[in-house]
């Protein structure tokens, strides 16, 4: 990949676990299984592309309307996946941070990431935020309260900064799998000048090849966020 090109922050909707699932006759917690097996290649190769934010989807506000054993089944394979994947996360030096509104979460699950992020808090190598049970709604309206409850002015800058996800610079590239094309609340305020690219593939069978295709189409882009195609050649910085 072209370093001057590569887009320094990835986010990417996982979505199509279940009929990845269903597919194949087996029940959807199987899929979501496969997702987490997909998601740990995509970071691995993010990483070794020289991605340096990476940003997943994994829970949304909204997915707590599924059926009762599916979000059971889910909670309990972020518990196993914690415990698998964070040596492996910390070796490889990606930092883990957890977005999203957590006090609707078990103190149990709440301690799991808070644990995890502990755990990585030294790496530098690659940030990689899964955001759970997040939404951009939410975010909006969580740093807007914060700001009022601080008495401060709600201009943009003061919002930006009270943003769930204020500790990175926001994605250059947002890639949907599954074949739907919406970003489904998702980034609402971080993905404003971002790239849009909408893959048929869903998510488990997300590889290297296919981040890659990502890439190469942001690549091909041009990004002029509000200027001419002749400022840009005028001031390539």
């Amino acid at each position: 990949m072209t370093a001057a090109v590569l887009p320094h922050h990835i986010a990417i909707v996982m979505d199509g676990n279940g009929r990845w699932a269903k597919r194949r006759f087996l029940p959807r917690l199987a899929g979501h299984k496969q997702g987490v097996d997909s998601l740990r290649r995509c970071a691995k190769a993010c990483a070794e592309r020289g991605v340096k934010v990476l940003t997943v989807f994994a829970f949304s506000s909204e997915n707590w309307n599924r059926p009762t054993d599916e979000v059971d089944g889910l909670m309990n394979l972020l518990a196993g996946a914690l415990a698998k994947e964070v040596p492996s996360l910390a070796r490889d030096g990606i930092r883990l941070f957890f977005v999203g509104d957590r006090a609707s979460l078990s103190a149990k699950v709440q301690a799991g990431l808070a644990q995890a992020e502990q755990a990585t808090a030294h790496n530098d190598r690659m940030v990689l935020n899964v955001c759970f049970n997040y939404g951009g709604r939410w975010d909006i309206a969580q740093a807007a309260a914060k700001l009022a409850a601080a008495g401060q002015a709600i201009t943009e800058v003061a919002l930006n900064d009270a943003m769930a996800l204020a500790h990175v610079p926001d994605p250059d590239l947002l890639i949907r799998t599954g074949g739907e094309m919406r970003i489904s609340n998702f980034l609402l305020w971080q993905s404003a000048y971002s790239e849009l690219y909408f893959s048929d593939k869903w998510w488990p069978d997300f590889d290297e090849q296919a981040l890659d295709e990502a890439i190469g189409e942001f690549q091909r882009r041009e990004r002029r966020f509000g200027k001419t195609s002749e400022q840009l050649v005028q001031s390539p910085s």
